[in-house]
């Protein structure tokens, strides 16, 4: 007959822990795919690889946090220990160490506008580097030919600082990098147009030019990437962005800021005319001065043969004063040393007459027996101090053999009436009167 195994017990759902943090982590992100989270920043760290990681608390309770290369590029601000954020991101799991942790997508701070934050730690990190210092800033050429535009190719800005340029020096050969001024993309289409400038070498001066408008409008010159840009140019950088009032990050990187965009046109070069006038202005410049040079030149050439004779006087009496000189210093050099030789004779003198001075003497016995006397008295006194611990030690010695001690101990003398000491039984015969010492007085006994 065959037979059957029956299983009784309840099947139990066993699972890798590789498969249950895959499960756990499914089921977060289908409830917690996109959360908006507040919290304290702690632990901030930039790893190598670029991703940001920092824990989110609040009161007890805390969530650890990465935001990815990815995601941290287009952050507004860095996180930083101690600024309170709301966080945008998913709730994932990692799974090496069984974590859930919130992938951070969008970060923004609570109680700062995010763009402020991000322009003061920025301006800050580029600060403490070097990039605003006037040390490292180069001064434009004077006469550029070559002039390189990086702005919008539409618009008032481009128009505007044309027309400027053409009315103050015609001729210019001026180049044009077309670039979005705001919005997605702009920020790398700014940065080629400076380094294209940069590296072919084409342009003199480079200015980069945007109209006015908000802080948002105006954050693409904000961004670190534009200001390394500036700072790496190999020519120099005009920044021209916004209005008077407008301050931007490219604005402290760049070798000059204009305060607007037509500023920047006429800061970059000066008009036609005005370089006509200094040239005129140099040449009769020019020209009397060589008409000063060539009359002092004829001036002198009439003047050599009495000039020479001259010449030839005034080196001969030259000498000659130059010998006076050298005999009025020996002769000084002499009286100093002779004055020198006196005063060390006199001091010399002065010190054998205080050496034999009579009360100099007298006051010097006088110390001598001051100090004799002191030391006598010294050792009379550790004479007696000597005698009198010797006293002492004799004095202790005898109270510790005297009988009183042992009598204080509780032992006592028995004595017959005619003083004699009871040393055994035989010498007090019954009806003996004795006399017995105590430590504290005596004591009257007859031996019964």
């Amino acid at each position: 007959m065959e037979q059957f195994s029956l299983q009784l017990a309840p099947l139990r759902p066993v699972y890798r822990v590789g498969e249950l943090n895959a499960r756990i982590r499914a089921l977060l992100d289908d409830s917690f795919g996109d959360v908006w989270v507040s919290g304290e920043v702690t632990g901030a760290k930039l790893a190598p690889s670029g991703h940001w990681y920092f824990t989110l608390k609040d009161g007890d309770s805390s969530i650890k946090c990465a935001c990815f290369r990815m995601n941290a590029r287009y952050l507004k601000f860095k996180p930083r220990d101690g600024i309170a954020v709301i966080a945008r991101g998913r709730i994932d799991v990692y799974e090496a160490r069984g974590e859930y942790q919130l992938i951070v997508e969008h970060l923004e701070p609570q109680g700062h506008g995010a763009l402020q934050l991000a322009f003061e730690q920025l301006k800050k990190e580029l600060a403490a580097e070097g990039l605003f210092e006037q040390a490292r800033k180069r001064p434009l050429p004077k006469l550029p030919r070559r002039i390189g535009i990086v702005t919008s190719p539409s618009g008032a800005v481009i128009q505007d600082m044309i027309q400027i340029l053409e009315r103050r020096f015609p001729g210019l050969w001026i180049r044009l990098y077309p670039a979005l001024v705001q919005g997605e993309g702009s920020i790398d289409q700014v940065v080629r147009g400076i380094r294209h400038f940069s590296e072919t070498g084409w342009a003199e001066v480079v200015i980069v030019a945007r109209g006015g408008g908000s802080i948002e409008d105006l954050w693409t010159f904000n961004e670190e990437a534009v200001a390394r840009a500036i700072a790496a140019s190999s020519v120099p950088v005009i920044s021209a962005i916004g209005h008077e009032t407008d301050f931007t990050i490219a604005d402290f990187v760049a070798d000059l800021r204009a305060p607007t965009p037509s500023a920047a046109a006429e800061l970059v070069i000066c008009t036609r005319d005005s370089l006509l006038e200094t040239i005129d202005s140099s040449a009769r410049r020019m020209e009397q001065i060589l008409r000063y040079r060539l009359s002092h030149a004829a001036r002198r050439l009439h003047e050599q043969g009495v000039d020479r004779a001259v010449s030839l006087l005034q080196r001969r009496i030259g000498r000659l004063v130059q010998r006076v000189d050298e005999d009025e210093r020996a002769l000084t050099d002499a009286q100093r040393r002779v004055i020198r030789d006196r005063a060390d004779r006199l001091r010399a003198l002065d010190a054998r007459l205080r050496h034999m001075d009579l009360r100099l003497r007298f006051a010097d016995v006088r110390r001598r027996l001051e100090a004799l006397d002191q030391a006598a008295r010294l050792a009379s006194a550790r004479r007696i101090q000597t005698a009198s611990d010797r006293l002492r030690l004799a004095s202790a010695k005898l109270e510790q053999l005297s009988p009183l001690r042992v009598l204080e101990r509780g032992y006592s003398i028995v004595q017959t009436l005619d003083g004699a000491v009871v040393k055994s039984a035989l010498d007090a015969p019954p009806a003996t009167a004795l006399r017995i010492r105590l430590s504290k007085g005596e004591l009257e006994a007859t031996v019964d």
